[in-house]
């Protein structure tokens, strides 16, 4: 597809434009932060998340230094849909 001008009027551009110039704005998020992210990833509750977390699943996905965890996002599922 042609490059399209930054100064375009967005009324002028078509769906297809429009579709194309919003993919490039929109960033895939890698990471989740803390138990509530991890909630969020896994769609359960905290206590649950928690659980998870301890039985060591997803060690392989979670960075944590004292109180902060960060969680790889894709790793997490991706060890998560593995174990049975």
């Amino acid at each position: 597809m042609n490059e399209i001008d930054p100064k375009t009027p967005l009324w002028k551009l078509t769906v297809e434009e429009f579709l194309e110039v919003s993919k490039k704005l929109t960033v895939e998020k890698k990471y989740e932060y803390g138990l509530k992210g991890l909630a969020k990833i896994l769609g359960c509750s905290v206590s649950k998340a928690s659980e998870i977390k301890a039985s060591g699943i997803l060690n392989e996905a979670i960075i944590q230094n004292g109180n902060i965890i960060i969680i790889d996002i894709k790793k997490a599922l991706q060890l998560f849909g593995k174990n049975k």
